[in-house]
């Protein structure tokens, strides 16, 4: 067990200095640091002054081991557009994303699994055709045009919903919830549906599939032989084992709803960390651009991690070979 966990944390270790290589690459392949800070009218001694100063006249690895020394504490430089240090910046988006990311995954967890359940145990009925159907659509459909499509309903034909926005936050210490207000919680209805919708039908038919195949395993023949019920085939024996392989899909999509929640962000002028990216891309704030692709890699280098560790503990099957290569 030690020993996967280091090997693990190793690989961790190399994949964010991948990331953190491809996030310093920006400020030397994109833009101008000293354009984007002293303007196009500035003086070559003006220029010489801020390069010196921001370190750009450094070797390269020299320029690279400082960006990551910042990195490791948190310190990604001052936002070309916004004049403010980034993790400021981040931190001020980050409640709005992790609520939106929350919802949406639990949205995909209370439906889809249970969906999927149905449809693997009544494969062949009406209802299951049905929603295999709808979650075709869902799965084909983009995500820009999935939300267009909820505002024109729910915002603009009936009126129900807002169709941008956070609505009312609350604060909590340091933290800024929409969920404990009557506006902020409608307003974030529209979002986390078009942000799980996607996930949501992707779980469904996972454990569609899954549910299936462990249905024609010997083990559950051997259950029904037994006598057991249906109840205790299906819910006691089947899917447990279906949501072993679900558990890591399930990790991994967490990490996609944060960095694909950009496009659900734009739609909905979620005041995010998705719209801060957009922004940046558009302003070429490139220190918000290293930032945001350093944060969202190690939050998936977290949850990929964290996910191993569980199927491991989960996992008789991977104890056992990890003491045979052991032995």
């Amino acid at each position: 067990m030690l020993a996967y966990v280091v090997r693990r944390l190793l690989q961790s270790i190399l994949v964010m200095l991948a990331v953190a290589f491809i996030a310093f690459s920006l400020f030397n392949f994109v833009g101008d640091p000293v354009n984007n800070m002293v303007g196009v009218e500035a003086t070559n001694e003006e220029r010489e002054r801020v390069a010196e100063a921001l370190g750009l006249n450094d070797p390269f690895p020299v320029q690279f081991a400082r960006f990551v020394g910042n990195a490791v504490q948190g310190d990604f430089g001052m936002s070309y557009r916004l004049s403010i240090p980034v993790e400021e910046a981040i931190a001020s988006r980050l409640p709005a994303t992790l609520e939106l990311v929350f919802v949406a995954a639990v949205l995909a967890l209370l439906v889809g699994v249970p969906l999927g359940v149905y449809t693997g145990l009544h494969r062949d009925g009406f209802v299951s055709r049905v929603l295999l159907t709808v979650s075709l659509i869902g799965i084909s459909l983009p995500t820009f045009l999935i939300g267009i499509l909820l505002i024109l309903i729910f915002s603009v034909w009936l009126g129900w919903l807002p169709s941008f926005g956070r609505g009312e936050v609350v604060k909590i210490g340091g933290w800024e919830s929409n969920l404990l207000s009557w506006t902020g919680f409608k307003s974030i209805i529209l979002p986390s549906i078009t942000l799980c919708l996607f996930q949501l039908t992707l779980l469904m038919r996972l454990v569609r599939a899954e549910m299936m195949e462990v249905l024609r395993a010997d083990y559950i023949k051997f259950a029904r032989a037994r006598g057991l019920t249906n109840r205790a085939v299906h819910f006691g024996h089947a899917l447990k084992n279906t949501l072993v392989p679900v558990i890591t899909i399930t990790g991994l999509q967490i990490g996609s709803l944060i960095a694909f929640a950009i496009i659900t962000e734009t739609v909905f002028q979620w005041p995010g960390m998705g719209l801060l990216f957009l922004q940046a891309i558009q302003f070429v704030d490139i220190p918000v651009m290293a930032a945001y692709l350093c944060l969202v890699a190690f939050i998936f280098v977290v949850i990929n991690l964290f996910v191993d560790l569980l199927y491991y503990a989960i996992d008789p099957r991977l104890r056992l070979d990890g003491g045979t290569r052991a032995h």
